[in-house]
């Protein structure tokens, strides 16, 4: 059947529209320590930027504190610098061997904002959702305009799309239920 092809293009861009949002929550700052939250900082070292991930191992000791130990220390200052700068609302502490941070609990106000950040980058997933799947509508109108699938083909590949789609954003919830829930947990 024709649209097959465009029904599985329409799934790998669900499938990515969930990945990038589970991507974004990993960042999230939930009060515990994730290395995630620091491992994509742009460091300038060397003469160009580099993610810190790139430049030093990223350790979690205890689940309030991160370490950053990086493979040459002459480094040190400019990871320092950069977490600063990075606006993540850290303080980073150099021993002069390893960087730590403490992550420091949520207040109550920034567990709400949090709360409101999750919503937003679910619903910015449910728009990719809905844009992939207005594609492939749009493709299954061209392929009966152009008499290669019969109206109750059209039918029954915009049925199996919904299908699709209500799976899609049932897993968009599900994921913005379980980090709102780990947000407002003390």
């Amino acid at each position: 059947m024709p649209t097959t092809q465009h029904l599985e293009v329409a799934k790998q861009e669900f499938g990515k529209a969930s990945e990038h949002l589970k991507h974004e929550y990993s960042k999230l700052q939930v009060g515990r320590a994730s290395a995630a939250l620091i491992e994509e900082v742009k460091v300038t070292a060397y003469g160009i930027d580099q993610p810190l991930k790139a430049l030093a191992s990223i350790s979690v000791p205890d689940p309030r504190t991160l370490q950053i130990q990086p493979w040459d220390r002459g480094v040190l200052n400019q990871i320092e610098a950069a977490i600063k700068q990075a606006g993540l609302n850290l303080m980073p502490v150099n021993d002069g061997v390893v960087v730590r941070i403490n992550i420091p609990p949520l207040t109550e106000e920034r567990r709400a904002d949090l709360a409101k950040i999750v919503n937003k980058l679910a619903e910015d997933a449910r728009i990719s959702i809905r844009s992939a799947r207005q594609v492939a509508h749009e493709a299954f109108k061209k392929l009966e305009a152009d008499k290669a699938i019969s109206e109750d083909d059209l039918r029954l590949a915009n049925k199996h799309l919904q299908d699709t789609v209500d799976a899609a954003n049932k897993e968009i919830e599900e994921l913005a239920k379980a980090k709102e829930k780990e947000i407002m947990t003390i």
